[in-house]
């Protein structure tokens, strides 16, 4: 089997980490009776296995992309992680201005990418 490219393991990885990150700051929105000090906890311990998949993408993924790359795409996935969550787990709608500022940012990435400066 042909070695799988740098870029689609980076992605992978903080693909799988925003959908831990994402469950460990927003999840427990959905059970506000469970006292404060269990949903830091649980967090927290969501949150160890984000920086298992966090931590690896972007050692393997620097060198490839810089540290500014790695950060905008995180920063693309997280909005698109998020807008899914909010929408399947939270059952929040989004509406055109929130898909006009994610759209806006996401424009914003496109020049960290690009070779200008």
């Amino acid at each position: 089997m042909d070695r799988i490219p740098v870029p689609l393991i980076t992605i992978g990885l903080l693909l799988a980490s925003n959908v831990f990150m994402t469950f460990a700051w927003y999840g427990h929105l959905k059970f506000k009776a469970t006292p404060l000090a269990v949903v830091i906890l649980a967090s927290w311990g969501i949150a160890f296995f984000e920086y298992l998949l966090q931590v690896p993408a972007n050692r393997i993924g620097h060198g490839h992309f810089s540290a500014a790359e790695l950060k905008t795409i995180q920063e693309v996935i997280t909005l698109v992680v998020f807008a899914v969550f909010s929408a399947t787990w939270l059952g929040e709608g989004l509406g055109w201005n929130h898909a006009v500022g994610f759209t806006l940012i996401a424009a914003g990435a496109v020049f960290v990418f690009q070779p200008w400066a």
